[in-house]
């Protein structure tokens, strides 16, 4: 059997596509290159969706593995032994966000990061319902599906939770459906499969404070927004307040499968007692995932790369132009590129696939391609990836 026979039959599909011929054979990977069996070149320019902000194979992350690993990679991860990568990397992670925020659970990705932290806002509250909002996306579990705000994607898995509720996004006069039996708002600052709509600032504030009056959790999942992909180390800091809670994942471990939820020992502690071990998994806090988000972070924070966001954020709008292109909404290096035509997004994505640039669509705003560069890309690749999205767009027109 060839290659593309044999990834087919054992390995499970999430999609029709690579049926139809988009599957790539990648070899390997370094900064903002892919590279396939046959030796043809990939400039990525969606980072894995938003994993590999530090580009591929980052030196500093391969050596933080290759040297932990050599370590230990797996102990007991409930707390039984004092491991110095989680305790440096909470240190670090704590020392750049609110005095609030400066307790961190591990996990191994995004979805469980959700799931723990809806787990504490009941127990923390004793309350049962979560408001989450339209467009929403915070994973594909069960309890994260239950707050996906898609009905298309949920409606073959119902039934879901019970007591999860949706408002509309923006819309301060739907706040008062917060009441005293919410134990949890769920929000992304920036809603990333919608396309990349933001959050108003008066609404974000609106919130805040409903959350306070109803003592509701308010828990921001930045899973895709954090780690200077928007402009700031996380989104949440342009707003000028902070969640109770902090979910975080993808770009956090350089490639490495980790995230976490973030929020204070005092809320914490109600996953440690009556019961005990509320709430544990095997491989959060892996410390060979954690030396790489160590690693990963140090990156980050020593060359700033929320500032290279921005930059990124300029040269987009400055210098990608066309006809066919309806709208650009970016927020740091987080874009889409809105065509307003689903049949003529996929045909720019393929075709631009097929030039050596990956780029990908959202699951909510399928009219609209996705640009989320790793942060290092340099301007030259920039410019050049630009350059065939804008020639692929004059072919078609």
């Amino acid at each position: 059997m060839t290659q593309r026979e044999l990834f087919l039959r054992h390995v499970a599909q999430t999609s029709d596509l690579p049926m139809s011929g988009f599957d790539v054979n990648i070899t390997h990977a370094e900064g903002c290159t892919l590279y396939d069996a046959t030796g043809k070149q990939y400039l990525d320019l969606i980072s894995g969706i938003s994993v590999s902000s530090i580009g591929h194979c980052h030196p500093r992350v391969v050596e933080a593995v290759q040297s932990q690993s050599s370590r230990f990679m797996h102990l007991m991860v409930y707390g039984e032994f004092n491991q110095s990568p989680q305790v440096r990397y909470g240190r670090m992670l704590a020392s750049l966000l609110p005095p609030s925020l400066h307790s961190v659970f591990f996990t191994t990705g995004g979805s469980e990061a959700v799931e723990g932290a809806v787990k504490l806002a009941k127990r923390a509250t004793g309350r049962h319902e979560v408001i989450y909002f339209n467009k929403a996306y915070h994973g594909s579990t069960t309890g994260a599906l239950s707050a996906m705000g898609d009905e298309d994607l949920k409606k073959p898995f119902r039934p879901l939770l019970p007591g999860f509720r949706q408002l509309r996004y923006n819309d301060s006069g739907m706040l008062g459906e917060i009441t005293n039996d919410t134990a949890a708002v769920l929000i992304e600052p920036v809603q990333g499969e919608a396309g990349v709509v933001r959050a108003e600032k008066d609404f974000i504030h609106a919130l805040r404070r409903r959350c306070d009056e109803t003592g509701t959790l308010l828990i921001f999942d930045e899973i895709q927004t954090g780690f200077g992909r928007t402009g700031t180390l996380f989104a949440f800091h342009q707003f000028g307040i902070a969640p109770d809670v902090l979910l975080i994942a993808k770009a956090m471990g350089g490639g490495m499968p980790v995230g976490a939820f973030v929020s204070s020992a005092s809320l914490m502690q109600h996953l440690a007692r009556n019961p005990a071990l509320g709430h544990i998994n095997t491989f959060g806090g892996n410390a060979v995932c954690v030396a790489a988000a160590e690693a990963c972070l140090d990156v980050i924070v020593a060359e700033k790369l929320w500032e290279k966001a921005r930059i990124i954020e300029r040269q987009i709008s400055e210098q990608l132009r066309h006809p066919l292109i309806r709208e650009i909404r970016l927020t740091g290096a987080l874009g889409a590129i809105e065509f307003g035509d689903e049949a003529l997004n996929m045909k720019v994505i393929r075709a631009c696939l097929e030039r050596g640039l990956i780029t990908d669509w959202f699951l909510f705003c399928p009219t609209a391609m996705r640009i989320a560069p790793p942060l290092v890309i340099t301007a030259q690749e920039l410019q050049q990836a630009l350059r065939i999205v804008v020639s692929v767009l004059d072919e078609i027109a």
